[in-house]
């Protein structure tokens, strides 16, 4: 750990008021939402950083590389990992690292697990405490996916990539200690774009649906103008005006935003499929969406397990090195998750 991260840790440890002093002096509030102190602090010193849209997308790309390095919580003990690479749909190889916990238990299925960022930013590192804390909870091993990014492979690589790596999840998950031929999706943000896709996508195509999915904040509706787009349009750690760049370089021109293979919350009929755990974030344009859905999937019999985290942010799971909030919220939804795997 570096002189920079450990005074880092220990301001964050600092008093609620002093922290709320040190960031503007007063509460951040939407909603009748408080922000927690350690990310209004973060917010604050990151205020008159540039907008994501006026940057080259690979400068923002190693920035945010950098930023989450630098925030970054280690792996949970007892969880060992492994690099490598699995068949891509295009000849390409995807890197993949898969967390194994101490103890495992064999009846515990894999999950395949796709990192946020838009489709734009992130890789394996960006979820990596994460899948830890998912690995090391659940007693079950974990398939992180370092898909395709955009702008250098545009749409559809990246869900190409994703959903690849969950058919091969299916087909492998034995040669891990889980059992075999099934296979769970989970992911945050565009992850969890990504995962209710592929729920709908092998339902569409009558094939093997995942045991469950995971959504964490997940953007699944590129239509609709929900309140929360403005309301919290210019919080931390996403803006509506980042979400818009996003989509322009994840999109060729063109591109119709309702295709259930980018906006899943446009699909009517939702009876049938798998089990689902919402996770959302208060502070978050994407809360109304993630909240609708999951109650558009409980309207269709859906089992779902729902729960919004009033005062944290977009990208709150990789900020568990910092925020007792964000580690709190890991921990639970880890054990929704086992609670979930010992009912199925």
């Amino acid at each position: 750990m570096s002189l920079q991260q450990i005074i880092t840790k220990f301001i964050f440890k600092l008093p609620d008021g002093l922290l709320v002093r040190m960031a503007g002096g007063k509460r951040v509030e939407v909603r009748g939402r408080v922000l927690e102190p350690q990310l209004q602090l973060v917010a604050w010193n990151g205020r008159n950083a540039p907008p994501m849209s006026t940057l080259e997308p690979e400068v923002v790309q190693a920035a945010v590389k950098e930023q989450l390095a630098m925030l970054e919580a280690p792996l949970e003990p007892g969880v060992t990992t492994e690099n490598f690479t699995i068949p891509g749909p295009d000849r390409n190889e995807i890197p993949v690292r898969l967390y194994k916990p101490s103890g495992q238990d064999s009846s515990v299925p894999l999950l395949v697990y796709y990192h946020m960022g838009g489709g734009v930013v992130g890789d394996l590192e960006t979820c990596n405490a994460w899948c830890s804390i998912l690995a090391s909870v659940t007693k079950g091993p974990v398939l992180s996916v370092d898909y395709r990014l955009a702008p250098q492979h545009k749409f559809p690589a990246g869900i190409d990539d994703c959903i690849a790596a969950y058919e091969w999840g299916v087909r492998n998950a034995g040669k891990y200690g889980a059992p075999e031929g099934m296979a769970a999706v989970g992911g945050d943000s565009m992850g969890g774009n990504f995962s209710a896709i592929i729920s709908q996508e092998m339902q569409r195509e009558h094939k093997p649906l995942p045991v469950y999915q995971l959504l964490i904040y997940p953007a699944v509706d590129m239509v609709e103008e929900f309140p929360s787009r403005t309301e919290f349009g210019e919080t931390f750690s996403l803006s509506t005006d980042t979400m818009n760049w996003f989509m322009e370089q994840y999109l060729p021109d063109d591109f119709d935003m309702s295709d259930p293979l980018l906006s899943p919350g446009q699909t009517a009929e939702l009876e049938g499929l798998p089990p689902a755990i919402i996770i959302t974030a208060g502070h978050d344009p994407l809360c109304d969406e993630g909240d609708d859905y999951a109650k558009r999937l409980k309207s269709a019999g859906v089992k779902v397990t729902h729960k919004r985290y009033d005062t944290l942010p977009h990208a709150f799971t990789a900020f568990s090195g910092f925020s007792p909030g964000s580690r709190k919220a890991c921990l639970e939804i880890a054990n929704m998750v086992k609670d979930l795997v010992s009912k199925l």
